[in-house]
């Protein structure tokens, strides 16, 4: 029997609430989760459980030299919005662990990033049923101009709490 998760359980409770207020209160929660997210300014704009929607906005703590968003920011909103989406599909009793990121830049970034990441639903089940595992957590991250910036590639393991 499945461990209950209780971060999945926070997230479909507020799924009825408001869309403004659902944003608010997820990121709110990451946020205190991963502090790092909390200095960068990113924020959870919509997740359903099979997809998540993050924004990093092109803040000054976020920035590089050249006034863009800094890689480090672009590879912490792909890690952030793929871990998630492992973290609420996981039973209570395991633990999701980046196992490899792949970041390949390819364009220059222009304003705000937006990463969009999706599970299948084999890849949920798997997740839900299997003691250890890994998947590779499809991502994308454009900027502002609709523009591919970073192609990313997430590696997520699991393995049991101890």
């Amino acid at each position: 029997m499945a461990v209950i998760n209780p971060l999945r359980t926070f997230v479909d409770k507020i799924n009825h609430y408001p869309s403004w207020l659902r944003s608010k209160l997820i990121t709110w929660v990451f946020r205190y989760k991963v502090k790092l997210a909390g200095t960068t300014g990113i924020e959870v704009l919509h997740t359903d459980g099979k997809t998540a929607t993050y924004r990093q906005k092109n803040r000054r703590k976020a920035q590089n030299h050249i006034g863009s968003v800094h890689a480090a920011a672009m590879a912490l909103l792909a890690e952030s919005c793929t871990g998630f989406l492992v973290g609420i599909n996981l039973p209570g009793d395991k633990l999701p662990l980046i196992k490899r990121m792949d970041l390949n830049y390819v364009k220059r970034a222009t304003g705000d990033l937006t990463a969009v990441a999706s599970l299948t639903d084999e890849q949920i089940v798997l997740m839900q049923t299997e003691d250890k595992g890994e998947v590779n957590v499809k991502v994308r991250v454009t900027d502002s101009a609709e523009i591919e910036p970073v192609i990313c590639e997430m590696i997520w393991a699991w393995v049991a709490k101890r």
